[in-house]
Protein backbone atom coordinates (compact mmCIF):
# COMPACT_ATOMS: atom_id res chain seq x y z
CA UNK A 1 0.00 0.00 0.00
CA UNK A 2 3.16 2.31 0.85
CA UNK A 3 4.58 1.73 -2.59
CA UNK A 4 0.99 2.42 -4.30
CA UNK A 5 0.82 5.81 -2.30
CA UNK A 6 4.06 7.00 -3.11
CA UNK A 7 3.63 6.14 -7.00
CA UNK A 8 0.44 8.49 -6.30
CA UNK A 9 1.98 11.12 -4.91
CA UNK A 10 4.33 11.46 -7.17
CA UNK A 11 2.57 11.21 -10.38
CA UNK A 12 0.22 13.77 -8.74
CA UNK A 13 3.02 16.44 -7.94
CA UNK A 14 4.24 15.74 -11.51
CA UNK A 15 0.57 17.30 -12.76
CA UNK A 16 0.94 20.79 -15.00
CA UNK A 17 -3.31 20.83 -14.73
CA UNK A 18 -4.14 21.25 -11.16
CA UNK A 19 -7.52 23.11 -11.17
CA UNK A 20 -8.49 26.07 -9.32
CA UNK A 21 -8.58 27.09 -5.40
CA UNK A 22 -12.02 28.46 -4.01
CA UNK A 23 -11.31 32.12 -5.02
CA UNK A 24 -14.80 32.93 -3.47
CA UNK A 25 -14.18 32.58 -0.20
CA UNK A 26 -10.85 34.81 0.32
CA UNK A 27 -8.84 32.71 2.89
CA UNK A 28 -9.02 29.77 1.05
CA UNK A 29 -8.03 31.49 -2.20
CA UNK A 30 -4.33 32.25 -0.40
CA UNK A 31 -3.98 28.27 -0.08
CA UNK A 32 -1.05 26.87 -2.07
CA UNK A 33 -2.39 24.94 -5.28
CA UNK A 34 0.80 22.98 -5.64
CA UNK A 35 0.02 21.00 -2.29
CA UNK A 36 -1.03 17.23 -2.25
CA UNK A 37 -1.61 14.96 0.44
CA UNK A 38 -3.49 11.09 0.77
CA UNK A 39 -4.08 9.10 3.78
CA UNK A 40 -5.44 5.58 3.46
CA UNK A 41 -6.88 3.88 6.84
CA UNK A 42 -7.36 0.10 6.45
CA UNK A 43 -10.54 -1.47 8.40
CA UNK A 44 -7.69 -3.45 10.21
CA UNK A 45 -6.10 0.07 11.99
CA UNK A 46 -3.49 0.41 9.90
CA UNK A 47 -2.79 3.81 8.09
CA UNK A 48 -0.41 4.84 5.04
CA UNK A 49 0.14 8.02 4.03
CA UNK A 50 2.00 10.26 1.33
CA UNK A 51 2.54 13.54 0.52
CA UNK A 52 1.16 16.87 2.29
CA UNK A 53 -1.35 14.14 4.22
CA UNK A 54 -0.40 16.11 8.11
CA UNK A 55 -0.85 19.45 6.44
CA UNK A 56 -4.19 20.86 7.89
CA UNK A 57 -7.12 22.06 5.67
CA UNK A 58 -10.49 23.22 5.74
CA UNK A 59 -12.84 20.47 5.27
CA UNK A 60 -15.73 22.39 4.25
CA UNK A 61 -18.67 20.15 2.60
CA UNK A 62 -16.30 17.22 4.39
CA UNK A 63 -18.43 18.39 7.29
CA UNK A 64 -21.66 17.76 6.12
CA UNK A 65 -21.85 14.06 6.49
CA UNK A 66 -20.66 14.53 9.98
CA UNK A 67 -23.58 16.93 10.82
CA UNK A 68 -25.88 14.22 8.94
CA UNK A 69 -24.59 11.54 11.03
CA UNK A 70 -25.15 13.54 14.65
CA UNK A 71 -28.94 14.63 13.24
CA UNK A 72 -29.70 10.99 12.42
CA UNK A 73 -28.79 10.42 15.80
CA UNK A 74 -30.97 12.92 17.25
CA UNK A 75 -34.14 12.54 14.55
CA UNK A 76 -33.42 8.58 13.04
CA UNK A 77 -35.77 8.94 10.35
CA UNK A 78 -37.71 12.07 11.16
CA UNK A 79 -34.50 13.91 9.20
CA UNK A 80 -35.91 13.04 6.08
CA UNK A 81 -39.00 15.22 6.29
CA UNK A 82 -36.66 18.20 6.44
CA UNK A 83 -34.45 17.42 3.62
CA UNK A 84 -34.43 14.49 0.89
CA UNK A 85 -32.56 11.79 -0.19
CA UNK A 86 -32.09 12.37 -4.33
CA UNK A 87 -29.39 13.82 -6.67
CA UNK A 88 -30.11 17.67 -6.98
CA UNK A 89 -28.68 18.08 -10.78
CA UNK A 90 -27.45 21.29 -9.94
CA UNK A 91 -24.76 23.46 -8.05
CA UNK A 92 -24.25 23.25 -4.41
CA UNK A 93 -25.38 26.86 -3.67
CA UNK A 94 -28.09 26.74 -6.10
CA UNK A 95 -31.25 27.90 -5.28
CA UNK A 96 -34.01 26.87 -8.23
CA UNK A 97 -34.89 23.88 -7.03
CA UNK A 98 -36.03 24.99 -3.43
CA UNK A 99 -38.53 27.16 -5.28
CA UNK A 100 -39.52 24.47 -7.28
CA UNK A 101 -40.15 21.94 -3.97
CA UNK A 102 -41.61 24.34 -1.37
CA UNK A 103 -38.00 25.28 0.61
CA UNK A 104 -37.55 21.35 0.73
CA UNK A 105 -33.49 20.42 -0.27
CA UNK A 106 -33.08 17.86 -1.60
CA UNK A 107 -30.48 16.49 -0.17
CA UNK A 108 -28.28 16.51 2.75
CA UNK A 109 -25.23 17.23 1.13
CA UNK A 110 -25.93 20.54 -1.23
CA UNK A 111 -25.36 23.68 0.91
CA UNK A 112 -28.96 24.31 1.55
CA UNK A 113 -29.89 20.79 2.69
CA UNK A 114 -26.60 21.35 5.26
CA UNK A 115 -28.22 24.37 6.70
CA UNK A 116 -31.60 22.53 6.92
CA UNK A 117 -29.84 19.66 9.22
CA UNK A 118 -27.86 22.34 10.79
CA UNK A 119 -31.26 24.16 12.08
CA UNK A 120 -32.63 20.27 13.13
CA UNK A 121 -29.53 19.64 15.57
CA UNK A 122 -29.50 22.55 16.98
CA UNK A 123 -33.08 21.65 19.06
CA UNK A 124 -32.97 25.61 20.50
CA UNK A 125 -29.34 25.65 21.82
CA UNK A 126 -26.78 28.77 21.09
CA UNK A 127 -24.23 28.68 18.17
CA UNK A 128 -21.33 28.03 20.32
CA UNK A 129 -22.91 24.79 22.36
CA UNK A 130 -24.01 23.34 19.01
CA UNK A 131 -20.63 23.78 17.77
CA UNK A 132 -19.05 22.39 20.93
CA UNK A 133 -21.29 18.82 19.82
CA UNK A 134 -20.13 18.60 16.36
CA UNK A 135 -16.53 19.29 17.39
CA UNK A 136 -16.85 16.88 19.82
CA UNK A 137 -18.29 14.04 18.13
CA UNK A 138 -15.78 14.67 15.13
CA UNK A 139 -12.47 14.32 17.75
CA UNK A 140 -14.52 11.17 18.95
CA UNK A 141 -14.40 9.59 15.45
CA UNK A 142 -11.12 10.60 14.49
CA UNK A 143 -9.50 9.50 18.35
CA UNK A 144 -7.82 13.19 17.94
CA UNK A 145 -8.55 15.97 20.82
CA UNK A 146 -6.55 18.25 18.59
CA UNK A 147 -8.94 18.52 15.72
CA UNK A 148 -10.32 22.63 16.05
CA UNK A 149 -12.16 25.51 13.88
CA UNK A 150 -9.97 27.68 11.59
CA UNK A 151 -11.39 31.15 12.67
CA UNK A 152 -10.00 33.01 9.89
CA UNK A 153 -12.00 30.78 7.41
CA UNK A 154 -14.84 30.83 9.00
CA UNK A 155 -14.97 34.89 9.52
CA UNK A 156 -14.12 34.87 5.95
CA UNK A 157 -17.74 32.82 4.97
CA UNK A 158 -19.30 34.76 6.81
CA UNK A 159 -18.03 38.24 5.23
CA UNK A 160 -18.70 36.23 1.75
CA UNK A 161 -21.76 33.76 2.46
CA UNK A 162 -24.66 36.23 0.90
CA UNK A 163 -25.91 33.43 -1.42
CA UNK A 164 -26.05 30.79 1.53
CA UNK A 165 -27.83 33.38 3.74
CA UNK A 166 -30.15 33.93 0.45
CA UNK A 167 -30.48 29.91 1.03
CA UNK A 168 -31.41 29.95 4.86
CA UNK A 169 -33.92 32.77 4.62
CA UNK A 170 -35.82 30.92 1.63
CA UNK A 171 -35.88 28.26 3.55
CA UNK A 172 -37.05 30.17 6.65
CA UNK A 173 -39.97 31.92 4.42
CA UNK A 174 -41.34 28.18 3.67
CA UNK A 175 -41.59 27.93 7.06
CA UNK A 176 -39.05 25.31 7.36
CA UNK A 177 -36.44 26.51 10.11
CA UNK A 178 -37.24 26.37 14.34
CA UNK A 179 -33.79 28.23 15.05
CA UNK A 180 -32.84 31.80 14.27
CA UNK A 181 -31.64 31.90 10.31
CA UNK A 182 -28.29 33.82 11.83
CA UNK A 183 -27.64 31.47 14.23
CA UNK A 184 -27.77 28.82 12.29
CA UNK A 185 -25.79 30.44 9.35
CA UNK A 186 -22.94 30.75 12.04
CA UNK A 187 -23.17 27.19 13.30
CA UNK A 188 -22.81 26.40 9.02
CA UNK A 189 -19.97 28.80 8.83
CA UNK A 190 -18.11 27.61 11.60
CA UNK A 191 -18.67 23.66 10.71
CA UNK A 192 -17.62 23.79 7.60
CA UNK A 193 -14.67 25.80 8.70
CA UNK A 194 -13.51 22.43 10.71
CA UNK A 195 -9.60 21.87 10.09
CA UNK A 196 -7.91 18.56 9.44
CA UNK A 197 -5.01 16.69 7.59
CA UNK A 198 -5.79 13.83 5.64
CA UNK A 199 -4.64 11.58 8.44
CA UNK A 200 -7.30 12.78 11.00
CA UNK A 201 -10.21 12.55 8.09
CA UNK A 202 -9.26 9.35 7.26
CA UNK A 203 -9.32 8.17 11.11
CA UNK A 204 -12.61 9.86 11.19
CA UNK A 205 -13.82 7.66 8.07
CA UNK A 206 -13.27 4.85 9.46
CA UNK A 207 -16.78 4.02 11.11
CA UNK A 208 -18.37 4.00 7.53
CA UNK A 209 -15.68 1.42 6.74
CA UNK A 210 -16.82 -1.45 9.40
CA UNK A 211 -20.88 -1.44 8.95
CA UNK A 212 -20.91 1.58 11.80
CA UNK A 213 -17.55 0.51 13.84
CA UNK A 214 -14.53 2.54 14.22
CA UNK A 215 -12.11 -0.45 14.03
CA UNK A 216 -8.81 1.85 15.65
CA UNK A 217 -11.26 2.26 18.76
CA UNK A 218 -13.74 -1.10 18.58
CA UNK A 219 -16.51 1.76 19.56
CA UNK A 220 -19.77 1.30 17.69
CA UNK A 221 -20.63 4.69 15.79
CA UNK A 222 -23.82 4.07 14.26
CA UNK A 223 -25.84 0.95 13.41
CA UNK A 224 -24.53 -1.72 10.04
CA UNK A 225 -27.83 -0.17 8.77
CA UNK A 226 -26.99 4.00 9.10
CA UNK A 227 -23.80 2.95 7.88
CA UNK A 228 -24.72 1.55 4.53
CA UNK A 229 -27.52 4.47 4.14
CA UNK A 230 -25.17 6.87 4.45
CA UNK A 231 -22.73 5.53 2.40
CA UNK A 232 -24.77 5.14 -0.31
CA UNK A 233 -25.90 9.17 0.12
CA UNK A 234 -22.68 9.47 -0.52
CA UNK A 235 -22.68 7.98 -3.49
CA UNK A 236 -25.34 9.91 -4.86
CA UNK A 237 -25.06 12.77 -3.42
CA UNK A 238 -21.38 13.50 -2.47
CA UNK A 239 -19.84 15.59 -5.44
CA UNK A 240 -23.01 17.40 -6.09
CA UNK A 241 -23.61 17.22 -9.88
CA UNK A 242 -20.65 15.57 -10.41
CA UNK A 243 -20.99 12.48 -8.40
CA UNK A 244 -22.77 10.95 -11.18
CA UNK A 245 -18.88 11.45 -12.91
CA UNK A 246 -16.87 10.60 -9.77
CA UNK A 247 -18.97 6.81 -9.62
CA UNK A 248 -18.46 6.15 -12.73
CA UNK A 249 -14.31 7.28 -12.45
CA UNK A 250 -14.05 6.15 -9.04
CA UNK A 251 -16.50 3.95 -8.10
CA UNK A 252 -16.80 4.29 -3.46
CA UNK A 253 -18.66 6.07 -1.92
CA UNK A 254 -17.09 10.01 -1.57
CA UNK A 255 -17.80 13.29 0.22
CA UNK A 256 -15.87 16.26 -1.46
CA UNK A 257 -15.00 19.38 -0.02
CA UNK A 258 -14.20 23.21 -1.64
CA UNK A 259 -11.21 22.97 0.32
CA UNK A 260 -9.68 20.42 -2.07
CA UNK A 261 -10.46 17.47 0.80
CA UNK A 262 -12.12 14.24 -0.44
CA UNK A 263 -13.28 11.23 2.04
CA UNK A 264 -13.89 8.40 0.35
CA UNK A 265 -14.93 4.97 1.64
CA UNK A 266 -14.19 1.70 0.49
CA UNK A 267 -16.69 -0.71 2.70
CA UNK A 268 -14.96 -3.42 4.36
CA UNK A 269 -11.66 -2.29 3.14
CA UNK A 270 -11.18 1.36 4.05
CA UNK A 271 -11.23 5.09 4.37
CA UNK A 272 -9.16 7.03 2.10
CA UNK A 273 -8.60 11.22 2.69
CA UNK A 274 -7.16 13.05 -0.51
CA UNK A 275 -6.71 16.55 -0.55
CA UNK A 276 -4.96 18.89 -3.48
CA UNK A 277 -6.89 22.75 -3.17
CA UNK A 278 -7.60 22.73 -6.93
CA UNK A 279 -10.85 22.18 -8.15
CA UNK A 280 -12.80 21.51 -11.02
CA UNK A 281 -15.18 22.93 -12.96
CA UNK A 282 -17.57 21.53 -10.71
CA UNK A 283 -16.10 22.57 -7.16
CA UNK A 284 -14.40 19.19 -6.78
CA UNK A 285 -10.66 18.51 -6.36
CA UNK A 286 -9.07 17.76 -9.76
CA UNK A 287 -6.27 15.99 -8.51
CA UNK A 288 -7.90 14.32 -5.31
CA UNK A 289 -10.50 12.52 -8.08
CA UNK A 290 -7.63 11.74 -10.32
CA UNK A 291 -5.54 9.80 -7.29
CA UNK A 292 -8.72 8.05 -6.17
CA UNK A 293 -9.04 7.11 -9.57
CA UNK A 294 -5.45 5.73 -9.49
CA UNK A 295 -6.20 4.37 -6.22
CA UNK A 296 -8.79 2.28 -7.46
CA UNK A 297 -7.27 0.79 -9.60
CA UNK A 298 -4.13 -0.50 -8.19
CA UNK A 299 -6.40 -2.18 -5.38
CA UNK A 300 -9.87 -3.01 -7.48
CA UNK A 301 -11.41 -1.36 -4.46
CA UNK A 302 -14.59 -0.21 -6.38
CA UNK A 303 -18.13 -1.28 -5.15
CA UNK A 304 -18.81 -1.81 -8.78
CA UNK A 305 -16.05 -4.78 -9.26
CA UNK A 306 -12.30 -4.99 -10.19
Amino acid sequence: MQDILDDICVTMKDRSERGKVANYIPQLACVNPEQFGISVALADGQVFSAGDSATLFSIQSISKLFTLTIALGKLGDAVWSRVGREPSGDPFNSIVQLEHESGKPRNPFINAGAIAIVDAIMMGHQPKETLAEILQFVRFIANDNSIGIDEKVAQSELLTGDRNASLAHFMASFGRFKNPVDCVLGTYFHHCSISMSCQQLAQAGLFLVSDGINSSTGVRVVSAQRARRINSLMMMCGHYDGSGEFAYRVGLPGKSGVGGGILAIAPGKASIAVWSPGLDSIGNSKLGTEALEMLVQATGWSVFGN
